[in-house]
């Protein structure tokens, strides 16, 4: 027994055992945990601490004051008023009168006029060009010979007539005085028994030969009345031909028939021509004409008709000749004339447009301000004078919504107005209905602004400060 003690000099407790009389000792992952905690522990005080000492330091915010939010804006004073109208459109000059020239006979083209170029101008009766005339000289003189023929016929006709209607005269007293022989040789012979049969019979072929021959006269005076008329028909028909042939000669000189611009030529000295090609094209720069298209509400309500002018033929009546202005587009601020609206040409039921035709005359057209002339071809704006619209208010065209509304001024405070457009024009509007004379209309551009908003004019904030 002794043996197993000093084998075991410390007597070691069995596992799970303290030894009796030895002190207890704590495990080392416990010591790790609670270190741990600790270190947490100490952070977090070190955190709380740091957090409340920098909260003492800061200032605590400034009561915030609530008030109401104030809409700054411009505004006009709208009064009721008598406006003009002026509807506008766009358009091309064109000529008034544009004539092609044709030939109207065949020929070949001997003398031309020097200036026959496009863009030229030649005066009214001015020669253009002349066709080889000696065909239709022929002819002229062939026609005429024919017409003093049929002349000379008829008068030899009538000559004739009067001639054998006194010769009918001659041949009836033959046949009187061949009746009487008749009779009195046949009374001698059957009464008296005086001649022969022979004789009476000889007597009667000479009365019989007097009819006859006053008969073929007769028929021939009869026939006379027939063969003038036909001569004179003949006469007639030669004399039609001869004034052709005159036309004809006079068709080989083709004139300037007004003081014309060369618009278009296609001929040349010693060309062929025929009829019915065109070779010349003629612009009569006296009146020039512009259409100008409209839309038919703007036409129906501001365009101006003459009192009680109805068309018989279902058309518009006739426009009244106000004054317009015509402006070229490419230099709308030198260059103006003015025009004087003439007709409605069309109405496109499509577009829902009419077609106004403005005239402008020569003299109005070379009067623009810096020289230069209306001329056709030029793209114009118009402006023609409507109907003036009553008692209505003028706003600029952006005071007005879409959906028709304007914003007022009212008590100080915004209001959203319902008004009726009758017309916008440029950068303006003009409405109707919903406002009152001297009410206060916001010009200032607004998006969505929220009713009963306090509103602050700035020409008011401008005089305050």
């Amino acid at each position: 027994m002794s043996e197993r003690k000093m084998d075991s000099p410390m007597n070691e407790p069995e596992d799970g055992e303290p030894s009796a009389g030895a002190p207890e000792l704590v495990p080392a992952r416990e010591v790790g945990l609670i270190t741990r905690a600790l270190a947490v522990v100490v952070v977090l005080a070190l955190g709380i601490g740091g957090f409340m000492a920098l909260s003492m330091l800061k200032k605590p915010p400034a009561e915030a004051k609530t008030s109401e939010r104030v809409l700054s804006a411009s505004a006009t004073q709208v009064q009721l008023e008598d406006a003009p109208v002026t509807m506008t459109g766009l358009g091309e000059v064109r000529a008034l009168n544009v004539v092609p020239l044709s030939p109207e006979i065949s020929g070949k083209v001997v003398e031309i006029h020097p200036k026959l170029e496009m863009g030229e101008t030649i005066g009214e009766g001015e020669l253009l060009l002349r066709i080889d005339p000696r065909d239709y000289e022929s002819a002229r003189i062939q026609a005429d010979a024919q017409v003093t023929q049929m002349t000379q016929r008829i008068e030899r006709l009538q000559r004739q007539y009067d001639i054998d209607k006194a010769r009918l005269k001659t041949l009836e007293r033959n046949e009187a005085l061949m009746q009487s022989d008749y009779e009195r040789t046949r009374d001698l012979f059957e009464k008296d028994d005086v001649g022969t049969r022979s004789a009476v019979d000889h007597v009667e072929m000479e009365l019989n030969q007097a009819a006859d021959a006053r008969d073929q006269l007769a028929q021939a005076l009869a026939l006379y009345p027939v063969q003038i008329q036909e001569a004179r028909s003949a006469l007639d028909g030669a004399r039609a031909q001869l004034e052709l042939t005159e036309v004809n000669l006079a068709r080989t000189e083709i004139r300037a028939p007004f003081d014309a611009r060369i618009k278009h030529v296609q001929v040349e000295q010693g060309q062929y021509v025929t009829p019915a090609a065109s070779i010349v094209t003629l612009a009569d720069d006296q009146v020039l004409e512009i259409s100008v298209s409209l839309d038919s509400r703007d036409a129906k309500d501001w365009l101006q008709f003459e009192p009680d002018s109805q068309s018989s033929a279902g058309w518009f009546g006739e426009l009244k000749p106000v004054t317009c202005e015509v402006a070229w587009t490419e230099d709308a601020e030198r260059h103006r004339w003015e025009g004087k609206v003439h007709r409605i040409e069309t109405f496109d039921p499509l577009n829902r447009t009419i077609s106004v035709a403005v005239r402008v005359s020569a003299d109005a057209a070379r009067s623009s301000s810096d020289g230069l002339p209306l001329v056709e071809g030029m793209f114009c704006k118009v402006s023609i004078p409507g109907k003036p619209m009553q008692q209505v208010y003028r706003l600029p065209r952006w005071a007005v919504t879409y959906e028709g509304n304007a914003y007022v001024v009212r008590d100080g405070r915004l209001a959203i107005q319902a008004v009726e457009v009758i017309r916008s024009e440029g950068q303006e509007t003009f409405v109707r209905g919903g406002l009152s004379p001297g009410e206060q209309v916001i010009t200032t551009r607004l998006t969505n602004p929220l009713p009963n908003t306090l509103v602050r004019l700035e020409d008011e904030t401008e005089s305050a400060s």
